[in-house]
C-alpha cells in the first residue's frame, strides 16, 4: 500500500459528524482542514432503535458536503468510522450503503472497544511523550469511552452506553434544569461507571485527560466563567451545575463561551462528567485536542507504513488460541498465491485487490482458532470467535467478512447460501478451501503451482497431472470439493496439465 502525503478521517458520531484532513510530514500529521456539523444523529433514534428519516436526511446531506471535499483522494487515504448510534440502529445497514455513496468512501461501524482504542491513540499522539499512566475519558453523543494506558499502549478499554445526547433527551428533554433531574442523571451515569471503576483503579493513573467535544466545551465554560483556573476540576463542575440550576432552563442560561449548538446537550454531558469525577475520584482533568478522528488518522498512517494494527491483532489471536502457526502460514501463503495468480481474469486490478488479499491471508491464519474449543465443528467455533471477539483495528464489517470466510473454508457449502454471492467473495472462498485441501496432510511437502480461473459463478482449477497421480488422496479430496461446488450452484471443474 503506497503512503499518501494527505490523509482524511471522518467520524460519524452520535452528536456531531467531523472530518479532519492532515498532511504527513516525517511521521507526524499536521492539520490542513477540519469540518464539523452537529448532526445530533442520536436524537433521531426511536425507542425501538430505528433512525428517523429527518435524522437520516441531515446526516446524508452532511456526508455529501464532506464527499465534495474528498474528491480525488486515494481509497487508502480516507477512513470513515461510525460509532454508537449506528452500532445500535436497526436500519443502520441501509443507511450505511447510502452514506458510502454520498461520501464516496465506505463507512465502517466500529465496536466500542475499537472506538476507545482509537481515541486513546489520538490523545497519545498529541501528548508529550513519557511513561506516565493516563486515564482518558471521552464523552460522546451516544457512548462514553474510558481508557487507562501509558505511551501509545492502552491497557484497559471500556465503552459505556452513556452519552450527552441520550442523557440530555432522557433527563432534560424539556430544557428545564432541576435538582431532581440532575440527581437522577448523575446516579444513572454513576451506576454505569461503577461497573468498570474497580478495574480502572487497579491499573491506576497519574493524570486524567478529557477528549472530544464535551470535555472541551466544559473546560471552556469553566475557564471563561472563572469556575476553574485551568482545565476541568471537581469544584468547577459543581459551580457549573449550580449555574444551570440557578438559570432553571436552557432558554434562560447565560454563560460566557456557551455555543448555541452545545446548549441542547450541555446538561447531559455535565451530569456524565460529574459521575465520572465522582466514581473515579478525579479532582482535575486536562483536555486534549486529540480525539477519535486523530486516532483514525494515525492508525491510517500506520497501515500505509505496514504497521497495521490488524496484523498485530491477527498474530495475537494465533498465539492466544494456540493455533498451529506453521500450518496456518502454509495455508495463508498458498491461498494468497492462488488469489493473485490469474487475478486479471476476474476483474481489472483495483485498489481493493490488496484489501481482499489481506483479508484472505488473515482468514487463513485464523481458520483453525476454533480448535481451541473443539475439533468437532471447529470452523463454526472459529467463525463465532471472529464474529464476537474484540479485534483491535478491525471494523465490524471486516470481522463479519473474516467470520464468513472461516465458516465456509470447510464442510458443506449450503450453509453459505445468502452469505456470499458476488464473484470476488466466491473466489476468496474457493482459494481458501482449495489451499486447505492441498495442505490437509499438514506437512511441508511441496505443493505444485495450481491455477484458479474464476468467471462469473464458475471456477476452473488446473493441477499438474503427475502430482495428482502421485497424491491419490488429494485427488479424491479435490473431486469431492468439485462436487460440493457443483451442488452449491457454482461449478468447479478440475483439469490436469502435463
Amino acid at each position: 500500500m503506497k503512503e499518501s502525503s494527505v490523509l482524511a478521517a471522518i467520524d460519524l458520531g452520535s452528536n456531531s459528524f467531523r472530518m479532519e484532513i492532515g498532511r504527513v510530514v516525517g511521521g507526524q500529521i499536521y492539520p490542513l482542514d477540519t469540518l464539523r456539523d452537529p448532526v445530533r444523529l442520536a436524537s433521531g433514534l426511536s425507542a425501538d432503535k430505528t433512525l428517523a428519516q429527518d435524522a437520516i436526511g441531515r446526516a446524508l446531506d452532511v456526508l455529501e458536503r464532506f464527499g465534495e471535499r474528498l474528491r480525488g483522494f486515494d481509497t487508502h487515504a480516507v477512513r470513515a468510522v461510525a460509532t454508537n448510534t449506528l452500532r445500535v440502529a436497526r436500519n443502520a445497514p441501509a443507511f450505511l450503503v447510502e452514506a458510502g455513496k454520498r461520501l464516496g468512501f465506505p463507512v465502517e461501524v466500529i465496536s466500542g472497544h475499537e472506538e476507545a482504542r482509537l481515541i486513546y491513540f489520538g490523545v497519545a499522539h498529541l501528548q508529550e511523550p513519557g511513561s506516565a499512566r493516563r486515564l482518558v475519558v471521552d464523552i460522546g453523543g451516544g457512548s462514553t469511552e474510558v481508557v487507562v494506558g501509558h505511551g501509545y499502549s492502552p491497557e484497559v478499554l471500556e465503552s459505556l452506553y452513556v452519552g450527552c445526547v441520550g442523557y440530555s433527551m432522557r433527563f432534560f428533554g424539556d430544557g428545564t434544569y432541576t435538582r431532581a433531574a440532575f440527581r437522577e442523571a448523575e446516579l444513572a451515569a454513576r451506576s454505569e461507571f461503577e461497573v468498570v471503576s474497580a478495574g480502572l483503579r487497579r491499573r491506576g493513573w497519574s493524570e486524567a485527560i478529557g477528549s472530544s467535544g464535551t470535555a472541551r466545551a466544559l473546560a471552556d465554560l469553566l475557564e471563561q466563567n472563572r469556575f476553574s483556573d485551568e482545565g476541568i476540576t471537581a469544584q468547577g463542575l459543581d459551580a457549573l451545575r449550580t449555574a444551570l440550576l440557578k438559570a432553571g432552563s436552557s432558554s434562560e442560561l447565560r454563560l460566557l463561551g456557551l455555543r448555541a449548538d452545545r446548549i441542547p446537550v450541555l446538561a447531559g454531558g455535565l451530569a456524565i462528567m460529574l459521575a465520572a469525577f465522582s466514581e473515579l475520584s478525579i479532582e482535575r482533568m486536562s483536555v486534549s485536542e486529540g480525539a477519535l478522528r486523530t486516532g483514525v488518522l494515525y492508525d491510517l498512517l500506520g497501515r500505509t507504513r505496514h504497521e497495521d494494527m490488524r496484523e498485530s491483532t491477527v498474530r495475537a489471536f494465533v498465539q492466544r488460541y494456540g493455533v498451529d502457526a506453521l500450518q496456518a502460514e502454509r495455508v495463508a501463503r498458498l491461498a494468497t498465491d492462488i488469489w493473485h495468480r490469474d487475478r486479471p481474469a476476474l476483474t481489472n486490478a483495483s485498489a481493493a485487490d490488496d484489501d481482499d488479499a489481506r483479508l484472505l491471508g488473515w482468514a487463513a491464519l485464523l481458520h483453525e482458532i476454533g480448535l481451541s474449543i473443539s475439533h468437532n465443528g471447529y470452523h463454526k467455533h472459529s467463525a463465532y470467535i471472529l464474529s464476537h471477539a474484540d479485534m483491535p483495528g478491525f471494523s465490524r464489517r471486516e470481522q463479519a467478512a473474516l467470520a464468513t470466510l472461516v465458516l465456509g473454508h470447510t464442510g458443506k457449502l449450503g450453509k453459505m447460501k445468502g452469505s456470499i454471492g458476488n464473484a470476488t467473495e466466491l473466489r476468496l472462498l474457493a482459494c481458501l478451501r482449495i489451499a486447505a485441501v492441498l495442505f490437509r496432510s499438514r506437512g511441508d511437502s511441496p505443493v505444485p503451482e495450481v491455477r484458479l480461473v474464476t468467471e462469473r459463478a464458475a471456477h476452473l482449477l488446473t493441477v499438474p497431472r503427475d502430482w495428482l497421480e502421485a497424491n491419490p488422496l488429494t485427488e479424491y479430496d479435490l473431486r469431492q470439493e468439485a462436487e460440493e461446488w457443483n451442488r452449491f450452484g457454482c461449478p468447479l471443474k478440475v483439469i490436469t496439465r502435463t
